[in-house]
């Protein structure tokens, strides 16, 4: 048996100007995705952490090792690589 998770932990509001044209976007593509707008957008955005670049750039940042647990990504970077 597997066991529900929560769905948004430390979820909070924010204040983001977007355009009409992304709203649409997020609101037709949560209907057919069955998912909420709120849902899509955080597994939307939490897919910038496969950007090769972006980790490398937060590996070569100075003293990153807060970025780096924020962001929950040390899997993907590595002990010698954390600052």
């Amino acid at each position: 048996m597997k066991f529900i998770k929560p769905k948004n932990q430390n979820a909070e509001k924010v204040d983001w100007l977007i355009s009409e044209r992304a709203r649409n976007i997020v609101k037709s593509y949560a209907e057919y995705t069955e998912h909420s707008e709120s849902e899509v957008v955080n597994l939307f955005l939490l897919n910038l952490l496969d950007d090769k670049e972006f980790s490398a750039w937060i590996e070569n940042r100075r003293n990153n090792r807060r970025m780096v647990k924020q962001l929950g990504i040390e899997d993907l970077v590595g002990d010698e690589k954390i600052g």
